[in-house]
């Protein structure tokens, strides 16, 4: 089973399709893609199939600059950061819960920054990812 409520490589999620995996955590998906086009535009907002394990998510870019993946699962979705140090450093002078700060700091590390995924059910996690992406931009 994938990550993803959507595994099949062959058909992208369509609207509807999306809308129903997500139940009601699908008004916090459109909020964050509404969100980061106005914040970040020009904003790229592309499906990829990252394979059988992980299935479908959504990558939003601003330039060449990937800000974060979306990946829809069953009732929420996960939000994929990778921070760098800087900005790693830079969200513990945010408000932002212990839980989140707690991932931030057990991630692993990568070329590209420390890699981790926040799940998103209520409007304070939206909240939280909106925070994650602004610190990601500005550092």
């Amino acid at each position: 089973m994938a990550l993803s409520a959507f595994d099949d490589k062959s058909r992208e999620p369509q609207a509807l399709e999306l809308e129903r995996a997500l139940g009601r955590s699908s008004v916090h998906w459109e909020n964050l893609v509404t969100h980061l086009r106005a914040e970040y535009a020009p904003l790229d907002v592309t499906w990829g199939f990252a394979g059988a394990k992980w299935g479908w998510s959504l990558r939003l870019k601003q330039k060449k600059r990937t800000i974060l993946y979306m990946t829809p699962c069953n009732r929420h979705f996960l939000v994929g950061f990778a921070l760098g140090e800087k900005a790693a450093q830079a969200a513990h002078a945010r408000p932002l819960p212990s839980s989140i700060l707690a991932i931030i700091d057990e991630a692993p590390k990568y070329a590209e920054g420390r890699g981790f995924r926040i799940e998103v059910r209520t409007k304070k996690d939206l909240e939280a990812v909106k925070a994650l992406a602004a610190i990601k931009m500005a550092n």
